[in-house]
Parts: structure tokens; C-alpha cells; sequence
């Protein structure tokens, strides 16, 4: 298995990326829009919004297919301490994929190259009724954080 940050790749790898961010999309119950999903992954990554990691087995054929998992992360600056905090946003691994390591090797990546930019932490989070993602993330070295209030605004 390997870990890829999403650049200057191929179409395929892209178009694996896309489809992959499509299929998280629906699984959370989002109509079909590969070429909606393509497009603002594009902008995201193009904006420097967003990085977006593939976990890849094997490897990609030229239709795209072959991503395992995707990663999408924000890198925000933290003024207190001058430099970033690392918010991974989305983590999805296939179905036909999960219990083989998928999401633990994204995790690691993105935590290798948070930790080699120099940012202060690494955070995330997830529905409190995600056991399963809950058990992951603490097992990958996550602590909950009992005393934050995560607060929402709908624009």
C-alpha cells in the first residue's frame, strides 16, 4: 500500500481521487456528482485549500480505478504558537478495503508530513456515534478532547 499526496499527477490518479471522493459523498447520503466532485477537488487543491492524500494498492489503471482510501486535509495557522494545526476533514476508505490498514497508513502519512512542516498538532473529528472511527482515531494516538465545544454555523 502506498500513501500519495495529490500534485501534479496523471488524470487517472485524479480521476481515482475524484471517484473515491465521490463514493464518501454517497455514502453520507449526497446525490452522484463525479464531475461536480472532480471539479471542486481541483479547486481545492489548486487554491491551496486543501491537501488530499490516495491510499493505492497495487496501482491505478488508466481508468482510474485502484484508490483505496482518501484523505482530505486543511492546513490552518494556529497565531498562538506561529505555526499550523493540521485538520484532517475527510477520511474514506472502501468498504471492500476497510480492516486492512487503509485508514491507519493515511492517518500516518498525513502525520508524517504535518510533523515534518513543522505544525503544532494534528486534529480531527467525527460523530460521536462513529464507535468504530472513534476506536481508530484513538488507537492512531487521537485523544478526545473533553473540554472543546465544537460549534457550527450554517451559512
Amino acid at each position: 500500500m502506498t500513501v500519495t499526496r495529490l500534485g501534479d499527477d496523471d488524470p487517472a490518479t485524479w480521476e481515482a481521487a475524484a471517484r473515491l471522493l465521490d463514493e464518501y459523498r454517497q455514502h453520507f447520503g449526497a446525490n452522484p456528482a463525479p464531475e461536480a466532485a472532480a471539479s471542486w477537488l481541483r479547486d481545492q487543491i489548486d487554491a491551496a485549500r486543501a491537501r488530499v492524500y490516495l491510499a493505492v494498492a497495487g496501482g491505478i489503471t488508466p481508468d482510474g480505478e485502484g484508490a483505496e482510501g482518501i484523505c482530505t486535509v486543511a492546513v490552518v495557522p494556529a497565531a498562538l504558537t506561529l505555526r499550523t494545526v493540521w485538520l484532517i476533514r475527510d477520511l474514506y476508505v472502501r468498504p471492500s478495503a476497510r480492516r486492512r490498514g487503509v485508514a491507519r497508513a493515511l492517518i500516518e502519512a498525513v502525520a508524517d508530513e504535518a510533523a515534518a512542516s513543522g505544525a503544532h498538532r494534528l486534529s480531527l473529528q467525527t460523530e460521536t456515534a462513529n464507535v468504530r472511527a472513534s476506536e481508530l482515531y484513538v488507537g492512531s494516538g487521537f485523544i478526545p478532547l473533553a473540554d472543546v465545544t465544537v460549534m457550527d454555523r450554517v451559512l
